[in-house]
Parts: structure tokens; sequence; C-alpha cells
């Protein structure tokens, strides 16, 4: 079957879509001694080069798809290579049998949570693409008075410099004194969204973690710092999700949870490799509760 060629080097983990249609554009591909233009369709037995260097037909039709989830610490970025020196993702991750991974979307220096890494470009590319409107859902911890009335108008959207957002949804989660816990779903990545929109209304947020993205939410023994695979029934679900073939024939393992967009449950963990990371965040810096977020 013939397919494009940068869905397919994508899926193989050379980079996303995106920069692939940049790099065919620019004369970098080419197919079976000739330059690549957008368009062209490639299949099984086809012979291609990046920057004249030819690519492993293993590594482009046979490649095995691995999906891992990483609990992401304060202080690390999402580059593969800081210019500050400082730590980044990479550093903590497995190396991948095949391919390298990508992320999908990111989170800034001081945000925590959950991050999704997988070397198929195109699973990365559905995850990210807006036309699939995959939730992002955070607990935040707020500093300053939240009414509902503030809460209603976060719902209802807010003009801010780069356009109009607003949350999906907000539940309240615990906290005494100053600082509240909340869960907030978004449906986009832009840059700092969840921190302006509570800025917006006057208050300010002291700690912010991602707990789900999409269909996954994070398991819950999955200590900060540490990485475990997405297999089986649990890896089939993210694809066809992200509307895609699954990529195995296995059934999901017995007490495997998902979250699903009428009731979030939470996937069952693997095994989890070692970290430099030790550390737990206490009982009173999380919230107390984790509050049923509707999904979409």
């Amino acid at each position: 079957m013939a397919e494009r060629i940068q869905k397919v080097l994508a899926r193989a983990g050379y980079g996303s879509r995106r920069q692939i249609e940049t790099w065919i554009k620019e004369g970098r591909v080419s197919r079976n001694g000739e330059t690549a233009s957008l368009g062209d369709q490639i299949s099984e037995g086809d012979r291609l080069r990046l920057d004249n260097k030819p690519l492993s037909p293993k590594r482009l039709w046979q490649q095995p798809q691995q999906v891992i989830l990483y609990n992401k610490p304060i202080g690390e970025v999402c580059t593969r290579r800081d210019p500050e020196g400082r730590r980044t993702i990479f550093q903590s991750l497995p190396k991948p049998e095949q391919g390298r991974w990508v992320s999908v979307g990111r989170l800034d220096l001081n945000t925590s949570g959950l991050i999704i890494l997988t070397t198929d470009g195109e699973l990365a590319n559905r995850l990210m693409h807006p036309a699939n409107e995959m939730d992002r859902e955070y607990a935040v911890r707020v500093l300053g008075e939240v009414t509902p009335e503030m809460m209603q108008t976060l719902r209802d959207g807010v003009m801010l410099d780069d356009g109009e957002a607003k949350f999906n949804d907000i539940q309240e989660a615990g906290g005494e004194g100053a600082n509240k816990w909340f869960h907030v779903v978004i449906q986009e990545g832009r840059n700092r969204e969840v921190r302006r929109l509570w800025e917006s209304q006057g208050v300010q947020v002291s700690r912010l973690m991602r707990v789900r993205y999409g269909p996954i939410i994070m398991p819950n023994n999955l200590r900060i710092g540490h990485w475990t695979k997405l297999e089986g029934g649990d890896l089939d679900y993210l694809y066809e999700q992200a509307g895609m073939k699954p990529v195995t024939a296995k059934k999901p393992a017995a007490g495997a949870k998902r979250a699903q967009k009428s009731d979030q449950r939470r996937p069952a963990p693997a095994k989890q490799a070692s970290s430099p990371y030790k550390g737990k965040a206490s009982s009173e810096d999380k919230p107390k509760r984790r509050p049923r977020i509707r999904g979409r």
C-alpha cells in the first residue's frame, strides 16, 4: 500500500510531519534516485534518502511502535539540547529500540506531570492536531480567592493577548487557607495558557501539574522523574482514540483501565525504569482528591 513520504518518515520517528514536509520542499529527500516532491507516495521496495544518506527499510516499514509515559519534574526542559545547560527530559528516558522519541506536546520549565512520548511520529501528530480536540487536564494550586463568578468567567472565555481562551471545565479539588487546588481541562497547547487564564482573574498559579492527556491518565504509582511503557490493549486504545489502526492484537490485561469520554479511569501502569529523581511531593502539597472531570 502506497503512503505519502512525510507520513512514512514521521511514523518512523525521523521528525514531525510538518518538519518533513519542509525537508521535501528544500529538496533534502529523494525517492529512487530522484528528488521527491510534496504529495509523492512510496511503497515497500522504494529507496529513500535524506540528505543523500540511505534510510533503513526496516525502520521505515517494520519498526516496533513504542509509547512511554513520563512524569516530568519541575526544572526539566522539553528540548533535546538546552543552550543554558539545563536538564532535558530526554536525559531521563530509555533509548528506543529504533527511531527517536517524539514528545506529544510540551510542558514549560515550572510545570510537572504527564508527557506522552512515542517513536511513531504519525501518532504524535494525530494526538496534537487541534482537529482531534484532545483534552489536557491539569491539577492547579491557586493562590488567592477564587469565586464561583470567576470560575464561570473562565469557562465562558477570556480574551488573552493571543486570542480568546477558556477552560472546558473546572472542578474544586481541596486545599486550605490562601492556596486551593482545582482541576481544569483545556483543548489547546498555547504557551502558558493555564497560568495566563488564572492570572487574568487576579490570582496566581503556585503549582501546576498535567495529570491527563486525551485518553491517558497519569498512573498513580508513576513517580516524578520516572517513565513507564504503554503496552497491549492500552496501547491499542490510544491508537484507536487517535483514529489509527491498533498496533497489537492483544486484549487489555485484567484490571487495565483507561480514561474514556463518559467514564475516565486510570490505565494499569507497566514496569518503571530507574531515575535520578527519588523524592515525592508531600501529601499536603497535592490536591486532596481527584474530582470527576468531564472528558470529550
